[in-house]
């Protein structure tokens, strides 16, 4: 008889805190390339807003003025990980950098940092997880829901909410909002909208209305799009799964509450691998450069619910509106109507 092959060992897949404790060996941060991607991130950015400023055509302005938008993305990639303590680490340099790109970018650190550190302790729990992050009910309590408690969770998951991201989620949201809640800790929201003011009113004094509107303006409409968009199918998607707030989990909440968005190598260029947004919720220190190398050593991390640009993505993931917990899946308002 000839011999039989030994049976393959099963691995139990790990989960919780075993995890998140093998993410730990790529939380190390390379600090000549984080230097040098946001040196090189930097000099992108000024040829394409050179372009979009001085120009004399305008359709080579548009066109530039998109492409700094993106770069913009990614240049917030990096703000964004310095206040995860991912990058950058203890760089006074690094600081004074990082805090001029937030309030570039309407985003004052006093606020991101509140606000989005809130986020990742309470992703997908239900009822209270909205700080920071789009709002999310189930369809019980939508039929409890006053009025005008309706209307502002419509309005925030509105698309035009998320087109117009500029005014409504970084101007108002990011910015006024905050400092009427509490001023002296949020002052930065009004500085940021000033410096905003200033810089276009000069631009405009000088260049004109054209370079002030395409290559001042329209870049920052585009990333903070671009943003509020990518933000919003990270945890709105229709693989998405939510668990109970007595049943709620840190690691299945990131693995499982938090999409990873396919997308091409350019564009994971310009969004600096946030697509990778489920490995990033699992560990917030890992460097963004290090989450796509995460994601391939770890098996538990390479089946996560799935998003793109594809038009019929973004369809489906706009449609998502509430979540029913006897269908355990995200449904429309047309679903809610039949039930």
């Amino acid at each position: 008889m000839s011999a039989q092959p030994a049976p393959t060992e099963q691995i139990e897949p790990r989960t919780g805190s075993k995890l998140v404790r093998a993410t730990f060996p790529y939380s190390d941060e390379d600090l000549a390339k984080s230097w040098r991607l946001l040196g090189s991130t930097f000099v992108v950015w000024a040829l394409f807003e050179g372009l979009a400023l001085f120009h004399s055509m305008l359709a080579v302005q548009i066109v530039a003025g998109f492409f700094a938008g993106l770069t913009i993305v990614r240049l917030f990639i990096f703000y964004h990980d310095f206040l995860h303590g991912a990058i950058l680490r203890k760089s006074k340099l690094g600081k004074v950098i990082m805090h001029a790109v937030g309030y570039y970018a309407l985003n004052p650190p006093s606020v991101w940092k509140e606000t989005h550190d809130y986020h990742h302790q309470n992703n997908a729990k239900m009822v209270g997880a909205a700080i920071g992050s789009y709002p999310v009910v189930t369809t019980r309590i939508w039929r409890f829901l006053k009025p005008a408690d309706r209307r502002a969770y419509k309005i925030a998951r509105h698309p035009l909410t998320i087109l117009l991201a500029y005014f409504t989620i970084f101007g108002i949201g990011m910015c006024i909002s905050p400092y009427r809640r509490d001023p002296k800790k949020h002052w930065g929201g009004p500085l940021a909208l000033v410096m905003h003011f200033t810089a276009f009113g000069l631009i405009a004094f000088t260049l004109g209305w054209r370079a002030a509107l395409v290559g001042f303006w329209f870049p920052l409409a585009v990333s903070m799009t671009a943003g509020a968009y990518l933000f919003y199918v990270q945890h709105n998607f229709p693989d998405i799964q939510l668990k109970d707030r007595r049943e709620w989990d840190y690691s299945f909440a990131a693995v499982r509450s938090s999409s990873m968005f396919d997308m091409s190598p350019v564009m994971h260029w310009f969004t600096g691998n946030i697509g990778y947004h489920h490995v990033h919720h699992l560990n917030h220190k890992i460097p963004f450069y290090r989450l796509p190398e995460t994601m391939d050593a770890l098996p538990e991390l390479q089946d996560p619910g799935r998003s793109s640009f594809a038009i019929k993505d973004i369809r489906a993931a706009l449609r998502l509106k509430l979540w029913d917990p006897k269908l355990g899946r995200m449904i429309g308002w047309d679903e809610l109507k039949t039930k």
